[in-house]
Parts: C-alpha cells; structure tokens; sequence
C-alpha cells in the first residue's frame, strides 16, 4: 500500500545530526530501504521535516522504517496512507451515485477540478 512517511525533526537534535554528517547515512538507508517514488524535504511549522511515499507490503516493516529518525534526529515520524490520483478516481467510481459524480449536478462538495 503506498504510505507517506512524515517525518519532523526536533531542531536542536537535527542541528547536532547535520553538524556530526550523521543525518546524511541515515537518510541514504532510507532510501535504499524504501526505494520511494517520491522523497521531499522542507520546514513543517519552523522545524525542518522530510516526505517520503513509499509502497509498504507489511506492517511489520513500522519499526525499521521510523526507529532510525526518532533515535537520530529525536523525530516525530507519521505513516499515513496515501493515494496518487489515478487512486483516487478508481476510489470514488466505487462509491456510485451523487458521492461520485461531476460538479454541477447538485451534489455537494462536487468539484470536477479535484478528479480531474
């Protein structure tokens, strides 16, 4: 299932990560980990954060994905399930009725713009 890890990282740890080069290991195992298909990085509230989507097949896999970034950078690390928007299309063709159908119709929230 494709998830997006979150993961915010605390400044005073993350300043000790970035001046040691330790951040920098532990970022690459992460992505040789994950082979994600997107990977971000930029501030969340002030405080610097990576986004990374990623397919996850088990859930055993929580542990070795989060553990580095709240040991390393003292992270607050998020897992979310997450979808593309060709997802999104083939979720809300499932629903049928007014909860799938175009804008302009009468259906609230319809916004044709969002499903493209």
């Amino acid at each position: 299932m494709r998830m997006m890890l979150r993961a915010v990282i605390d400044t005073p740890s993350g300043n000790t990560v970035i001046q040691d080069g330790s951040i920098a290991g532990v970022i690459e195992r992460m992505v040789e980990q994950l082979h994600p298909e997107a990977t971000y990085f930029a501030e969340d509230d002030g405080k610097r954060a990576c986004f990374v989507v990623f397919d996850m097949t088990d859930a055993a896999q929580l542990p070795a994905i989060s553990e580095p970034m709240f040991q390393t950078g003292n992270a607050r690390v998020t897992i979310t399930p997450c979808m593309d928007l060709e997802d999104l299309r083939r979720g809300l063709a499932q629903l049928g009725g007014a909860a799938a159908a175009p804008a302009g119709d009468g259906a609230p929230g319809g916004d044709s713009a969002f499903v493209g």
